[in-house]
């Protein structure tokens, strides 16, 4: 028998995206070394295909097909159609990054200094020759697949946040990414540090003008949270119905440090985010939540994995998916307890709704357990609206879909409480009616 390998034909069209944008892309001599290996390594592998067990259930060869054209720097036009996206999305008080097409923003950007926050543009600091470790601010250690090198190869900008020590800045950090241009790629990549006792919060947006569809956002977010630090992290996804949203958060937690992250997805024909944790110091508490609201033939991938490597460090992950129509909803949660992780106290649960027979739900929740000390748990439900429920509140008047909606936001309810900020649990409440509101 004669074997013959073929070459998929998406390696050589993301060749030609990468060789067309390689001028466009900021910083030259070790960074443009770096972007060349992680390319060569992205080529090598490919997009993700389900016979990798990472992405058993989200095959981006099928759902993704291709990598989109880099998007043009945004025009003056462009950046007219973003203003009026942020100003109907602004968060009250909230210290406002602004990206557009992957490109930094600063006449839509909260440019006035925050106590104790520093703020520089990705794209700056790349093409900084003065600044020796630049090249590092593309590479990862704690995590890599296909796409995270294809981020770190084609990253245009983003932006570089630093929290002093024991600051407490009075406003949350939002990034806002904004789409204008369809069938176009943005690749952003952000780094947060926050430093040894620093307080901070860090919203996420990604959302699209009027009328921009079938647009791909490739975004990482790389933090580090110091001994003593408090984090929260929270990221609202409402892409248009029919763009590609692949997202990778990388997390290093110092000593006693307080991190607290949730993720709503209700936008996006297909959406993957995928986290990893390290707990790098003892007494650390994690809370990994999560909500993915979806319809039509919507398909949403959380991945996480938590990496316990030192002992009395503890976790919890609530997570929520409601499946409306022919939607597939994808969680898989991994748990490892390093040999010297003693004393580990982790439990995840995920909880999926299906509102209709197409519906699909995909639960994979798993633990490594290489400690005999340790406390740690998981579990994976899937079911329908409670009809004695659903009839008893349809029997005082209520019409059934408004009967759903009270049922689905006591289902996410759970999730939702763990922000603790209560302005912004309610920014995630209203998104989370948008969507039951769509439903009709």
């Amino acid at each position: 028998m004669n074997l013959a390998l073929v070459k998929p034909t998406m390696d050589g069209a993301a060749s030609d995206v990468f060789t067309v944008a390689r001028d466009r892309l900021p910083g030259k001599g070790p960074v443009a070394e770096v972007r060349q290996a992680a390319f060569d390594d992205f080529i090598q592998k490919g997009l993700p295909h389900r016979r990798i067990e990472e992405w058993k259930y989200t095959d981006l060869r099928v759902l993704l097909r291709e990598v989109a054209p880099l998007a043009a720097a945004p025009d003056q036009a462009a950046l007219d159609r973003a203003k009026e996206v942020v100003t109907s999305l602004d968060v009250n008080g909230a210290h406002r990054l602004v990206l557009v097409d992957g490109t930094f923003a600063p006449q839509l950007s909260d440019t006035t200094s925050e106590s104790g926050v520093t703020v520089q543009t990705l794209r700056a600091m790349l093409e900084n020759a003065d600044i020796a470790a630049r090249a590092d601010l593309l590479r990862t250690s704690v995590a890599s697949d296909a796409m995270i090198s294809l981020n770190a190869a084609m990253a245009t900008d983003g932006v570089v946040i630093d929290v002093a020590e024991n600051a407490a800045p009075g406003k949350p950090i939002h990034i806002v990414h904004i789409a204008t241009q369809s069938k176009a790629a943005a690749f952003t990549r952000s780094l947060v540090k926050v430093a040894n006792g620093a307080r901070a919060t860090l919203i996420e947006s990604f959302v699209a003008a009027d009328g921009t569809a079938g647009y791909q956002a490739h975004d990482s977010v790389v933090l580090w949270a110091g001994n003593g630090a408090d984090v929260q992290h929270i990221r609202l996804v409402e892409d248009a119905r029919d763009a590609a949203n692949i997202a990778t958060a990388i997390v290093t937690l110092g000593e006693r440090t307080q991190y607290r992250a949730f993720n709503l997805t209700s936008g996006g024909a297909v959406c993957r985010y995928q986290a990893f944790l390290r707990f790098g110091g003892q007494n650390t508490h994690a809370d990994v939540n999560g909500v993915s609201l979806l319809n039509g033939r919507q398909h949403a991938d959380t991945t996480l994995v938590l990496d316990h490597a030192v002992p009395h460090c503890t976790s919890n992950e609530v997570f929520r998916a409601v499946v409306d129509d022919s939607a597939h909803s994808v969680f898989q949660g991994r748990i490892n307890v390093h040999p010297d992780a003693q004393k580990t106290d982790a439990r995840m649960m995920t909880r999926a709704l299906l509102l209709s027979d197409e519906a699909e739900a995909d639960n994979k929740p798993e633990l490594e357990i290489f400690a005999d000390d340790v406390q740690c748990g998981h579990g994976a439900t899937t079911g329908a609206l409670d009809d004695s429920l659903l009839f008893y509140l349809r029997a005082r008047g209520l019409p059934e879909k408004e009967a759903q909606a009270l049922l689905i936001q006591a289902f996410v309810g759970e999730a939702m409480e763990s922000i603790a900020d209560e302005a912004l649990r309610d920014v995630a409440i209203a998104t989370a009616e948008r969507w039951l509101a769509a439903r009709g």
